[in-house]
């Protein structure tokens, strides 16, 4: 591993964290989704992890995501982002990366409201299958993964400027 090795491995989690942060928001922002663009009520996402290999990488992949996000305010989901996400080439190996994000294969809760406009015909609504605790718990995960690979990068910025010291003498 070079010089800033812990940097770029710190630097990988945070932008995964972050990731898996956003999709957090996105379950959230759609537990009370009862219908989507494709039908039925939104489904809960869960962010995949893997290791990086030698020459893979994770710049862009959060842009590519970042228009695949997020609810809607007219109160339909905004699509999910399924699948393999996009890496490039020349990372060296360490680090993490978002594998895929994938839908949860629950079914939806059924509530007993035959006045909403997606009712079935036995008055039964379905719901997505989200609990804000849970929710909550992987967010609370997330920021706290965040900042303790941000405390890293700060700690070895500090190295850093120390051997740069040492060397000045």
């Amino acid at each position: 591993m070079n010089l800033f090795g812990v940097m770029e491995t710190s630097g990988s989690a945070m932008q995964a964290e972050r990731m898996r942060a956003e999709v957090v928001a996105a379950n959230m922002a759609n537990a009370e989704t009862t219908r989507t663009a494709t039908g039925g009520p939104y489904h809960r996402q869960h962010v995949v992890f893997a290791a990086n290999q030698a020459g893979q990488g994770t710049s862009g992949f959060l842009d590519s995501l970042a228009a695949t996000t997020g609810a809607s305010t007219s109160g339909a989901a905004m699509p999910a982002p399924l699948g393999l996400l996009s890496s490039t080439a020349g990372q060296p190996a360490g680090g993490v990366h978002i594998a895929q994000v994938v839908e949860d294969p629950a079914p939806p809760l059924k509530r007993y409201d035959p006045g909403h406009p997606d009712a079935g015909a036995d008055g039964y609504v379905a719901y997505p299958d989200i609990n804000p605790l849970t929710e909550m718990v992987d967010l609370m995960g997330a920021t706290r993964a965040y900042g303790l690979n941000g405390s890293a990068i700060q700690a070895e910025k500090g190295m850093i400027g120390s051997a740069l010291e040492i060397a000045k003498s």
